[in-house]
């Protein structure tokens, strides 16, 4: 979606309705008597018998005599981004669901370019048009956003690329499944490669068995049709000093295989590809900015079916890094296939690895949907990353990486056990057993990302599937190249 950004530094209720009849009225603490639109606000507020005080618990809407629509939002300097987020949010929602072509927002008050930029990108990116089938869907259309208030706009660039991003992950993870299997996904990737200069490089099944990555092909063995591969994204910057790797479990589809999940369980399991969103998306991001960074996206590919090939439990198959794992459960499909995607992405010594995934019911039994888990094996990364969580909105938990959970994957037959039968703690269990692929001692940090779905919208995304993980990455960013 393109947008025309415009600003104007004045805050007069005639410029702003000369722009759009549909607006969003932003003051920080005080309300002033001075602000636009404010004997409105009054009015409202005396017919409706409630006080300025109310204003602080949810935003308001006025609609004016000439039809135009403004909705108020008070935000106070001691909340925080997340809590910030949610009230922009709330406030916009009734001004998007118009689908205007056109959008004032007019900001008052304390660490105004900073409210402008949250904003901006809470506006932006709950306008974008996400997969619909319908033959009747109606599609927004916005157009123009002008800001008023404000004598500068230097935040834009990363404003549009966050949220093209975000947009980008949350529709490849609502894609139908049948029209998203490892080869359409791989199709698609390639296109996209085409169109942002990344070199694409691929291993499919035949050469990830010559290669010994027995851990991913027992999963991918399981499909009729033999589409699964693991693939590499590539962005160079001539500037960078620096390698990232990012990790995307993308299991297009999960049965659970022969420990087959019910119907209930099984409804919305094409999502279970969300982790491989999130990367892509998050390298679009660094691609459309131009950051100076290396970065090598690797994207483990399958679909986890049931089959007379597919992989069962008391299996024991040797991974790519030569460990042999017993199989105890193969609905615990994602951590074999990232087992032999992160040796893979080690091997090629990155200065740091992160991986995302939506991995275990644990974490989400753990944290609910409102946040995600994170698991590290620095904890200077798992600090950052956890801090970038904060000012992004994209709110985690650090949870420990602990040796001593490394016994309940002791098996009598193989190096390790695939898992456990029981649940309790399996999100650290699933990241020590994935800490054993990697190779030369990287730092690294696991997203297990239990919110990657809210049913009410989460921070600054109004829709149940949300992108998280994608602004809290290209917030981490930030440090990592400041280092």
């Amino acid at each position: 979606m393109h947008i025309n950004w415009s600003h104007y530094l004045a805050l007069n209720e005639s410029s702003i309705l000369d722009f759009s009849q549909h607006v969003l009225l932003v003051f920080v603490d005080a309300l002033p008597a001075t602000m636009p639109f404010h004997t409105s606000l009054e009015n409202k507020l005396k017919r409706s018998q409630s006080t300025l005080k109310d204003i602080e618990e949810k935003p308001v809407s006025l609609e004016l005599a000439d039809g135009a629509l403004i909705s108020m939002v008070q935000l106070k300097t001691a909340q925080s981004v997340f809590e910030q987020q949610t009230l922009l949010r709330q406030a916009l929602k009734p001004l998007l669901a118009e689908r205007p072509t056109r959008l004032a927002m007019a900001v008052y008050g304390q660490a105004i370019d900073s409210v402008a930029k949250l904003a901006a990108y809470v506006a932006l990116v709950n306008a974008q048009n996400l997969p619909a089938l319908k033959r009747d869907a109606k599609l927004a259309g916005l157009k123009d956003i002008c800001i008023f208030g404000i004598d500068a706009l230097p935040w834009m660039t990363e404003v549009e690329a966050t949220a093209a991003a975000n947009t980008l992950c949350r529709t490849l993870t609502l894609t139908p499944p049948n029209q998203q299997t490892p080869k359409l996904y791989r199709e698609r990737l390639q296109a996209l490669a085409s169109e942002q200069n990344w070199q694409y490089a691929e291993w499919n099944v035949e050469q990830l068995k010559a290669m010994g990555a027995g851990a991913f092909v027992a999963v991918a063995q399981g499909s009729e049709t033999q589409d699964a591969a693991i693939v590499k994204l590539s962005y160079r910057h001539a500037q960078a000093s620096k390698t990232l790797a990012l990790v995307g479990k993308g299991i297009c589809f999960d049965t659970g295989g022969h420990n087959l999940k019910s119907s209930k369980y099984m409804q919305g399991m094409h999502q279970d590809m969300n982790g491989s969103a999130v990367a892509v998306s998050i390298l679009q991001a660094i691609s459309t900015q131009q950051l100076p960074v290396n970065v090598d996206c690797w994207l483990a590919l399958a679909q986890n079916h049931i089959g007379p090939n597919a992989y069962k439990q008391n299996d024991v198959v040797t991974a790519l890094n030569g460990m042999t794992i017993e199989i105890v459960h193969t609905d615990a499909e994602g951590r074999m296939v990232l087992a032999d995607t992160l040796t893979l992405a080690s091997r090629e010594k990155p200065d740091t690895i992160l991986d995302f995934a939506t991995l275990t019911g644990s974490m989400q039994t753990a944290l609910g949907t409102r946040m995600s888990g994170i698991i590290a094996n620095s904890q200077a990364l798992a600090s950052q990353v956890a801090e970038a969580g904060i000012v992004s909105g994209e709110r985690v938990v650090v949870f420990p990486y602990a040796e001593d959970y490394d016994s309940e994957l002791d098996s009598e037959i193989a190096d390790i056990k695939q898992c456990t039968m029981e649940s309790d703690a399996d999100h650290i269990i699933a990241a020590r057993f994935l800490g054993k692929f990697l190779e030369d001692n990287i730092s690294w940090c696991h997203v297990d990302l239990s919110s990657y779905a809210h049913k009410d919208g989460l921070g600054a995304v109004a829709s149940e599937v949300n992108g998280f993980g994608v602004a809290l990455t290209l917030q981490w960013l930030k440090t990592f190249l400041a280092e």
